[in-house]
């Protein structure tokens, strides 16, 4: 997949506002930074600020893959919004990520064994996304895909294997969190069929519900 390089990712799904380049299949260069609700006024500053250091331009970029969810409702719309909108400028393709596919990926970049685990993202103050992935020699396997639990129900996971969360959750691997090098790289290595030039038909995987607030004017 050498046509997609230099690839940018983007992730913001979560408190981590973080962007990639990545020039092939082991150079890249990343800026990451933990606030909350700074994505939309800094997302596009972070963007080009990686481009100026990694001594790039947008037109140099040949696709844009995003974290797609689940996560935050903002942060998702904030990221896809900023791709769809340069990809539509550069005529580039889109390659939207399973959040908890790159996350996953991640997880076990950093543990070499075979690892049987789940990840736990806040939805809110009672749930959590959750989906459990297992590591072994054949592979990185999905064992079931993301799903809203209760919180009371990480309780039932926890013991039999290790949960790495976003959150400070008894029983869990805390401050973990996803970051726009894996989101490219899930990209050129699983990628190929999410390719999408038409970005009309490109949809975040919410999985909740989506409620916007509406301001009490009374």
């Amino acid at each position: 997949m050498k046509e997609l390089f230099p690839l940018l990712s983007i992730e913001t799904t979560s408190e981590l506002c973080s962007v990639a380049v990545l020039f092939d299949e082991n150079k890249y260069a990343d800026l990451n930074y933990r606030d909350k609700h700074i994505h939309s006024e800094s997302l596009v500053l972070f963007i080009q600020n990686l481009l100026n250091s990694a001594k790039l331009t947008l037109r140099d970029i040949k696709a844009i893959a995003v974290s797609s969810g689940p996560g935050s409702f903002t942060g998702i719309r904030i990221g896809y919004s900023a791709a769809k909108g340069i990809a539509f400028g550069l005529d580039i393709p889109v390659i939207p990520v399973p959040t908890f596919s790159a996350f996953a990926l991640e997880i076990s970049d950093f543990y070499k064994d075979d690892l049987d685990f789940a990840i736990a993202v806040k939805a809110n103050t009672t749930e959590y996304y959750f989906g459990e992935f297992s590591k072994s020699a054949g592979g990185l396997k999905e064992i079931t895909s993301p799903q809203l639990i209760n919180k009371s129900d990480l309780s039932i996971y926890a013991g039999k294997k290790l949960i790495f969360s976003d959150a400070d959750e008894k029983d869990t691997v805390k401050n973990y969190l996803p970051k726009a090098y894996f989101v490219g790289k899930w990209a050129f290595e699983y990628g190929r069929s999410n390719i999408k030039y038409d970005f009309d038909f490109i949809e975040p995987n919410y999985i909740k519900k989506f409620i916007p607030k509406v301001k009490d004017e009374s």
